[in-house]
């Protein structure tokens, strides 16, 4: 690439003024309102309600919210006050309203998968059920994993079905025969999988109910008006036109940088630590404090990625260790929230030891799904960007 020589006298060598600010907004305006246009288009169900085309849509409509709404926060001594302030909850309600049905739905296929490999149980291919678990255990599940049933009708359920994988009819075991631990946990885990499959579709057809209600809102409809006046004009300041975007930049820079260096990262360069552990057998419903900073760090990374992208451009080099501690924290948040879900499963009242115990084992590996994600992180962080000249 060649390189641009400047000279070293002009104060503005090399500045990126509010144009290019101005630029990124239309931009992402203009892919908001497409967004838009295409949702209707294709009946207008959001992620997971609808067709390929419209989970697209909604996908694409929370990608130019966020991007909108970070530049904003990032720019925001550039821009007209009163205007920004008032437009960025409403984009960060949005976003976050299209974004519910998506992650109940991902949480619910997180935590299956993981009940089916704690499991132990090998899927066959005539086995294998819509969500992943075995055939027989779902059926199982839905026969006795009621959340109201009392723990001895329960259990007396769990008894019918056969805990060392073998079918109810003679025949030889298709698996070696479980330890009473493996086997209990097989029985409580179908019996969880069917109490965390209803709360969490319950969950995400309400979500789908809310995002439909959103998008057909006043609310919604007055934030759609307020972008496409974005996408033909941006409300900058007057000194916008001459002001140079880097030491904003540079500043959400900074913010991530601070926040990573609070985090405890000497521990989290320890695999298997159990750090995230602590305060799991706590009887207070609410989030793990710990998981606070680091949730925190990955808002401020997506706020710093998004600073390059308006300063760079399509220009802007891809940075590897960017990806990779962002791809960490998505599965720190993923993990932390899932693991929140089967604590939250286990205290439905009146459900079957085996079905609790099954849900213990998922929130303990959950917990050390969000210590790895950690010991992730703290790798790709710590490691150099490899830079060309």
């Amino acid at each position: 690439m060649a390189q641009q020589h400047l000279d070293p006298t002009d104060p503005m060598a090399g500045a990126v003024t509010g144009d290019a600010l101005a630029g990124y907004l239309r931009a992402q305006a203009t892919e908001f309102l497409r967004a838009l246009r295409m949702h209707r288009e294709t009946g207008g169900g959001t992620a997971g309600g609808g067709s390929e085309e419209s989970v697209d849509a909604a996908r694409a409509l929370r990608r130019s919210a966020r991007r909108i709404s970070a530049s904003l926060h990032t720019f925001r001594p550039l821009l007209d006050t009163d205007w920004s302030e008032a437009i960025r909850p409403e984009l960060a309600w949005l976003s976050g309203t299209l974004a519910l049905e998506h992650a109940y739905a991902a949480r619910l296929e997180r935590l299956l998968l993981a009940l089916h490999r704690l499991s132990g149980a090998a899927v066959l291919p005539a086995q294998t059920g819509v969500a992943g678990l075995p055939a027989a255990s779902r059926a199982a599940g839905a026969a006795a994993g009621s959340g109201s049933t009392d723990a001895v009708t329960g259990g007396r359920a769990a008894g019918v079905v056969p805990q060392k994988g073998e079918p109810a009819d003679a025949g030889p075991p298709a698996h070696p025969a479980a330890t009473p631990e493996r086997g209990n946990l097989t029985v409580g885990a179908a019996k969880a999988g069917a109490l965390l499959e209803r709360q969490l579709t319950l969950a995400r057809t309400r979500a789908h109910s809310t995002a439909l209600q959103a998008l057909g809102s006043s609310r919604f409809h007055a934030v759609a008006d307020n972008i496409a006046v974005l996408a033909s004009e941006v409300p900058l300041t007057p000194a916008a036109a001459t002001a140079d975007l880097r030491p904003l930049g540079a500043a959400a820079e900074e913010r991530l940088t601070d926040a990573v260096t609070a985090l405890p990262l000497v521990t989290a360069g320890h695999p298997y630590n159990a750090e995230a552990l602590i305060h799991g057998l706590s009887p207070d419903p609410a989030p793990h404090p710990q998981d606070a900073p680091w949730h925190q760090v990955r808002l401020l990374l997506r706020l710093h990625r998004y600073a390059r992208e308006v300063l760079h451009g399509d220009s802007d080099p891809v940075d590897v260790r960017l990806l990779a501690t962002g791809q960490s924290l998505n599965r720190h948040r993923d993990a932390s929230e899932a693991a929140a879900a089967a604590a939250q499963a286990a205290r439905t009242p009146r459900i079957a030891p085996a079905t609790a115990y099954a849900l213990g084992v998922l929130h303990a590996d959950q917990r050390h799904e969000v210590e790895a994600a950690r010991f992730a992180f703290q790798q790709s962080w710590q490691r150099q960007t490899v830079g060309t000249p």
